[in-house]
């Protein structure tokens, strides 16, 4: 690995709590409502009906282990590989998605905004997010944490989360503001 891959431990501690967040906060809304998750799924119209099922059940429980193991640093690089390939497979489902015409579906993804139609600006935010999860699988600089570090990390984690909290905000308001706008 190249020496300017690795962030600084600070950062990759602070990607990896944000992350585990998203993907923590991902998990249990798909837990609380799997029929509004399968039929998110469904309108994609990209799976057999046989795959549905599975994925149902499966997609949180991979999010959920993933999110847990970016806590672990046994477990942390590995984890920030698999929520990267994850990321980037939910961007290949919404391509091919919006590639065959399913746009104003539900996303699914239902960050703090709630529902968000499906939208090409949600692939490049899914893109930026699988980055940094590639950044944190670069593993941290050999740098030792001092007790200062812990409060870059949880401010650090904490403004990551409230960045992604207000783009997935303006990113489910885009069509009401462009239509405000439009008017005279």
């Amino acid at each position: 690995m190249s020496p300017g891959l690795a962030p600084d431990p600070a950062l990759a501690w602070a990607l990896r709590l944000a992350g585990a967040g998203l993907l923590l906060f991902s998990a249990g809304h798909k837990l609380r409502s799997p029929q509004g998750f399968r039929a998110a799924l469904e309108d994609y119209g990209v799976l057999p009906e046989p795959a549905l099922s599975s994925l149902v059940r499966a997609l949180p429980a991979l999010e959920g282990g993933i999110g847990l193991g970016l806590l672990a640093p046994a477990t942390a690089r590995g984890a920030a590989l698999g929520a990267a390939v994850l990321l980037l497979g939910y961007a290949l489902a919404m391509g091919l998605a919006l590639a065959r015409g399913r746009r104003g579906i539900d996303c699914g993804c239902a960050g703090p905004a709630g529902e968000q139609t499906l939208a090409p600006a949600l692939l490049a935010r899914n893109g930026v997010l699988a980055g940094l999860f590639l950044l944190a699988a670069c593993g941290p600089a050999p740098r030792a944490l001092v007790p200062l570090d812990g409060v870059t990390i949880l401010a650090g984690a904490l403004s990551l989360s409230l960045l992604y909290a207000a783009s997935d905000v303006a990113l489910a308001n885009r069509e009401r503001l462009a239509r405000l706008a439009e008017r005279p």
